[in-house]
């Protein structure tokens, strides 16, 4: 019998000695929790607190995604954020693809402790994303692109369709998370899949582009695809992202400090560049 995805959020509580972390988490476009669940307990077991919401419009239907909007993602990972800042010492955001973005707006407005990325999204290079806005007048949905995974028999639970009017929603909240990056000043960890066949390489040179003033370290995964988390480098990344916060936490990674590639980069995308990531799930 094959079993049933599960959209439900995720918290656990802080645990251990030593000062309180938190990490505050989000899935990507048309997926759920599900896809980050395995991230989530790694996270949960190293006693860090954890908060994984369920998007608005997600783990429903893509019908009801069609009705969402992209600020309405945001505020529920910054209500999850808020909640562990009132419990914790240090905030670390983290996400998959479009949860990528999320993660950054919060370390954008937020005073967190470092950011983990896996396959972050910020571009579009669907050539039909500008004109998104006047396509979801005539055009509800498209084949979605889930399940972006090398290893056999793993599924993410996304939507099977993806909503024209939520991708017009989705570019149109990477382009402001874009003008945001240089607000960020914790470090930021990116875990990179070598093969991606929904977010290309021009996210990351956006990334790299805006990050003027936090180190980005890029640690490449060369055994899975887009949905790295349910992949066969699934343990390097929640292995790397619990060294990562706990080498933040203590004082081995600094913030603020500008890598000489980030130094050298040309300023930061403007609110109008064009995105880049397939309309499927992000």
């Amino acid at each position: 019998m094959t079993q049933l995805p599960d959209h439900s959020p995720f918290s656990s509580t802080f645990r251990g000695d030593g000062p309180r972390i938190g990490v505050v988490l989000s899935h990507g476009f048309t997926g759920s929790p599900h896809g980050l669940r395995a991230w989530a307990r790694s996270l949960a077991d190293a006693g860090f607190a954890v908060r994984m919401p369920l998007l608005p419009g997600h783990g429903t239907s893509w019908q009801e995604l069609a009705r969402t909007r992209w600020a309405q993602w945001h505020e529920a990972l910054d209500e999850c954020y808020r909640e562990l800042d009132e419990q914790c010492d240090s905030v670390f955001a983290a996400g998959l693809s479009m949860g990528g973005a999320l993660a950054l707006r919060i370390a954008a407005t937020r005073p967190v402790s470092g950011v983990v990325l896996v396959n972050p999204a910020l571009v579009i290079d669907d050539p039909r994303a500008p004109l998104a806005g006047i396509l979801k007048l005539v055009l509800k949905s498209t084949p979605a692109i889930a399940n972006d995974i090398l290893k056999p028999g793993m599924d993410e639970g996304a939507y099977p369709r993806t909503p024209v009017a939520a991708a017009h929603e989705m570019n149109k909240m990477f382009k402001d998370t874009i003008r945001l990056l240089p607000r960020v000043t914790a470090p930021v960890r990116v875990f990179r899949s070598t093969v991606d066949h929904v977010v290309s390489d021009s996210s990351i040179a956006a990334l790299r582009r805006g990050l003027t003033n936090a180190p980005l370290e890029l640690t490449s995964l060369e055994n899975s695809y887009h949905v790295a988390t349910l992949d066969n480098d699934a343990d390097k990344i929640f292995r790397g992202s619990v060294g990562f916060i706990r080498s933040v936490v203590s004082g081995s990674v600094v913030s603020g400090a500008l890598p000489p590639a980030a130094s050298q980069a040309p300023p930061a995308l403007d609110a109008a560049a064009t995105s880049q990531e397939g309309p499927a799930n992000a």
